[in-house]
């Protein structure tokens, strides 16, 4: 079993899972944000590798990655910022990266470097899995978990496919656009999930426009995750501290730990 696997198996507990970019504001804060993540109660750490056309992504993630390539941010350092921080925290890291940064680099090495560094596993929002054949065989002989991404307009082949070859859990994204904090979660979520639990075995963790506590217990009582991304980055502009940034995520933990949805 992966160590991503492994957080599913705690019983009565959800995941907790916060996105940062590499590199913004800065190296430096990526080093020590992830380390408060992981006190504060996220279970995996998605680390962003900075993209100049990141397409699946809002205002606030473009703006990021836009300013951690300005930076001088490559994959090749983003492999070197992982393998420090595999070194200061357990939690599992997981990139969140385009395709064409990983054909660049090529595959099997990039695969390679990838464990090397300590990463457990790869979402890649624009490779659908009737192109990720490649990345599924390198992935799985480095150990590294290859999660796929599904959304409100997935087909139902679509999500008999990815069912059967994402592995560690299944990305949801909560609504058909881009990330980014929303006042309200959509109204057929629901639905969507229990269409994708009606044919999955992996644990299905929902991002985009999560942003409150309340949005989190929600999703915690219909899924088996949660993931937050913009909200995070807002919060490490707003206060070099990080203290803010600890209070959300402790905030976000008690809130899908509670057992009920009406408490």
């Amino acid at each position: 079993m992966s160590r991503i696997a492994s957080v599913f198996n705690k019983v009565g507990r959800k995941a907790l899972i916060a996105y940062i970019t590499i590199g913004y504001p800065s190296i430096e804060a990526t080093m020590d944000t992830v380390p408060v993540l992981a006190k504060s109660g996220c279970d995996i750490i998605e680390l962003g590798i900075p993209f100049s056309d990141p397409l699946a992504d809002g205002t606030t993630i473009q703006k990021a990655s836009h300013h951690a390539l300005q930076n001088g941010v490559t994959t090749k350092i983003c492999l070197e910022v992982a393998s420090k921080l595999s070194r200061m925290v357990d939690t599992p890291l997981v990139f969140m990266g385009y395709y064409n940064p990983v054909l660049w680099y090529g595959i099997e090495p990039f695969c390679r470097d990838c464990a090397i560094a300590g990463v457990d596993g790869l979402i890649i929002p624009d490779l659908p899995p009737e192109e990720g054949s490649e990345l599924e065989i390198a992935t799985k002989g480095r150990g590294l978990d290859l999660i796929y991404l599904l959304a409100p307009t997935s087909t139902d082949g679509r999500i008999k496919l990815v069912t059967d070859r994402s592995r560690g859990f299944i990305y949801l994204v909560s609504v058909t656009g881009v990330t980014g904090a929303r006042e309200s979660l959509p109204a057929d979520l629901e639905v969507f999930i229990a269409r994708v639990k009606a044919l999955a075995r992996q644990p299905l963790c929902v991002g985009f426009g999560i942003s409150t506590p309340q949005q989190a217990k929600q999703v915690a009582c219909l899924a088996d995750g949660v993931i937050v991304g913009s909200r995070v980055i807002k919060l490490m502009e707003e206060n070099n501290s990080l203290a803010s940034v600890g209070s959300f995520i402790k905030g976000l933990r008690q809130a899908i730990d509670k057992p009920t949805a009406s408490g």
